[in-house]
């Protein structure tokens, strides 16, 4: 069976999961446009149990995905003394990354969620929390509803997840072994020492939930920039300053932290926050 015919069935199967897209035409579509199909019906759908079927279908179309992209290993990463020759505190297990961060195969990446938890579901949207649930699969979007309607139970059913905290999840058809969800703070009408402070707890928490899970390597995303606004060189201190603070503070629990972008700009001012400690300029 080819990639098209495959493609058909799951696009097929997706459709008959949903009540309101059950009739959506999609004869003639390139596989392109059955790509894009495919990833929107899994975003709009609501969380729930998916059967056997659908389930083993969505899993080797996103395998087959993943292996299109290609994993990478952490063995693959360079720490930035191997880079950028730094000399900065914790040199050798930190990691500058630009990329896709649902390629990496380390123990945790970091999801930038929003007070739901559930994922975004805005068709194709370009946001992180898009795609790491796309990648990962419906599956992860059913185990954060769980994890939300057990604590709607305890704290009330208007719950929603604070900013700053840190929620472990299986990771599905990624290639890491867990996915690290924290809710980052919104800037509306400009920074503060709270959101300051709420970006540092989101930094601080993960960590923590790598320590206590015993996951030794993790790879963070750009949190709170973007969508909600931070502003990105803020955001980046911020991240170096707790990252390496926390280090110190416990000494030989982390093999490896990356920091991972996905745009030229975030890289850039990465590497300048890097380069205030570099032995050579980073260039």
């Amino acid at each position: 069976m080819n990639e098209n015919q495959k493609t058909d069935i799951l696009l097929d199967k997706l459709k008959e999961d949903s009540a309101e897209y059950k009739k959506l035409e999609t004869t003639g579509f390139s596989l392109e446009e059955k790509k894009y199909t495919i990833r929107s019906l899994m975003n709009v759908r609501m969380p729930g149990e998916l059967s056997d079927e659908l389930m083993a279908l969505q899993d080797d179309y996103l395998q087959e995905e993943l292996t299109s992209k290609g994993v990478v290993a952490l063995s693959d990463i360079p720490t930035i003394k191997e880079q950028f020759g730094s000399n900065a505190p914790f040199s050798e297990k930190l990691s500058l990354w630009k990329g896709d961060i649902t390629r990496l195969k380390v123990g945790a990446i970091v999801n930038a969620a929003n007070s739901q938890m559930l994922g975004c579901f805005v068709p194709c949207h370009r946001c992180i929390d898009n795609a790491i649930h796309s990648a990962a699969g419906m599956q992860l979007r059913a185990e954060c509803n769980r994890i939300m309607n057990h604590r709607r139970i305890q704290y009330g059913k208007d719950y929603e997840e604070p900013t700053g905290t840190a929620t472990l999840t299986l990771s599905y058809n990624l290639p890491c072994d867990y996915v690290i969800h924290t809710v980052g703070p919104i800037v509306y009408n400009g920074l503060n020492d709270a959101l300051r402070q709420d970006l540092r707890n989101c930094y601080e928490n993960v960590l923590e939930c790598c320590v206590v899970n015993n996951i030794t390597s993790v790879a963070f995303c750009c949190i709170s920039t973007g969508e909600f606004h931070f502003p990105n060189e803020t955001a980046a201190e911020i991240a170096y300053e707790t990252v390496t603070a926390f280090l110190n503070a416990h000494d030989g629990c982390m093999e490896r932290v990356i920091f991972n972008v996905f745009k030229d700009s975030d890289e850039d001012i990465y590497k300048k926050v890097l380069s205030c400690f570099s032995v050579n300029s980073i260039n």
